[in-house]
């Protein structure tokens, strides 16, 4: 069995290798601009690189034969890693661990590697303190940063003996294993919950043997109404950003959540949310309580809308110290009693209809979401209450799981990032 013991540092017992030569290849995507096409593959910027993960729902695809001329020169294939090489995400890196790949590169780098241990070696390297300064020395331009190719292929890469290296990175990859299953294992349970939804209020399916009425909106049980978003709505209420340190009457500390910050949300995870500084006022008025939702209304790209929403629970607060607001960019609502899971999924269900669409509207490439229109103009049939209760207790269970896994990648998270400069410094060693 593998302990960990702390030691004085052996790394100036580690080679250095430039990546040129510890890579078979180094290179990058294209430059060029393919057109957006309906159909196709996947064209990845620098912007769709995330925290080991690439964002395909924000990407936009490009034809069959733009993306074979891409490939001849930058093709990823597995055991590679992609690394952004231009704008706020500039430095930040994932690996390519399936066999088969059908996307294209723009504006990343490309580090062929073509071997899984000395792949995993390289990207935690990358992602340790130790290498994201050294990404920070080789970039270039203030208003928009970049790393060029030739200062990417001369990054400097402490390797250290084959043993070591495996040590390492089986300590590391058994904890981001860990927190990829749970995350896999909350999107099914959200699947589920999210088929559940259509099939009790869209297809109507445990209620077909009952009564039903026809009209204009169309076919729905008896005693249901056709009512706008907004009258499952209470209030609805703006973010604020305050101060990243405590200065003047911005005292009140908390924690901010960005629609960056929603996909770990979603997990029950509050990921990398920063620390803001508020007004005491605002605190009082803008702080997220049990049962809100909270939506994006700025950002999007031509394939993703505005609109994303997070549901926030008491659990989540709690593991907030109590102390949660959203930015500006976002819209906190507050829901009837009863109809926060309810009015949730049918966001949700909207939203991937791509309904948000119609309610955007901006210049400039940034879009807004005009929320007040959307809820006072987008009609659904609401259930009563006695069902709603139904609905709650049988969600509710596959979500207090799905939090359970969001808690557990938040300390597998933690942990691998407490061990991850210690063991890539060399200020850690193995006994057997």
């Amino acid at each position: 069995m593998v302990k960990l013991t702390a030691k004085f540092s052996f790394m100036e017992e580690w080679n250095i290798i430039k990546a040129y030569d510890y890579c078979y290849n180094v290179t990058d995507g294209t430059h060029d601009s393919p057109k957006q096409t309906e159909f196709g593959k996947y064209l990845i910027t620098s912007k769709h690189i995330k925290d080991n993960r690439i964002d395909f729902e924000s990407a936009y695809k490009i034809s069959e034969d733009d993306y074979n001329k891409i490939i001849t020169r930058s093709k990823v294939d597995q055991w590679d890693i992609i690394i952004s090489m231009i704008g706020a995400y500039c430095g930040f890196c994932c690996i390519e661990s399936s066999k088969q790949t059908d996307y294209a590169i723009k504006n990343v780098g490309l580090l062929k590697v073509g071997n899984e241990l000395k792949c995993k070696w390289l990207y935690y390297y990358l992602t340790s303190p130790h290498g994201k300064q050294q990404l920070s020395k080789l970039r270039s331009g203030s208003s928009q940063p970049y790393i060029s190719l030739g200062a990417l292929r001369n990054l400097d890469i402490p390797v250290p003996n084959e043993n070591t290296m495996s040590d390492i990175v089986s300590v590391l990859s058994s904890l981001d294993s860990k927190i990829e299953l749970n995350r896999r294992i909350n999107d099914n349970l959200e699947q589920q919950a999210q088929a559940l939804f259509k099939a009790w209020f869209v297809d109507f399916e445990p209620f077909k043997d009952g009564e039903f009425v026809d009209d204009d909106f169309g076919r729905r049980p008896y005693g249901w109404n056709v009512k706008p978003l907004k009258y499952l709505v209470e209030k609805v209420k703006s973010g604020d950003w305050g101060k990243d340190e405590q200065m003047g009457n911005h005292t009140m500390r908390t924690f901010c959540m960005r629609g960056a910050d929603f996909p770990d949300i979603k997990e029950g995870s509050k990921g990398k949310m920063p620390i803001r500084y508020i007004l005491e006022k605002n605190f009082r008025e803008k702080t997220l309580c049990d049962g809100n939702v909270v939506v994006e209304i700025s950002g999007g790209s031509p394939t993703q809308s505005t609109g994303r929403i997070v549901l926030i629970d008491k659990t989540f607060i709690a593991d907030c110290d109590n102390a949660l607001i959203c930015t500006n960019f976002c819209k906190s609502l507050e829901i009837k009693e009863s109809f926060s899971l309810f009015f949730y999924f049918l966001w949700q269900y909207l939203y991937d209809k791509k309904v948000m669409f119609i309610y955007e509207n901006g210049s400039n490439g940034l879009k807004n979401l005009n929320i007040n229109s959307l809820l006072e103009r987008e009609l659904f049939v609401i259930p009563p209450k006695e069902i709603i209760s139904r609905f709650n207790l049988v969600v509710s269970l596959l979500l207090s799981k799905k939090q359970a896994n969001g808690i557990e990648i938040s300390r597998l998270a933690s942990l691998r990032d407490t061990l991850l400069p210690k063991l890539m410094s060399g200020n850690m060693s193995f006994d057997y």
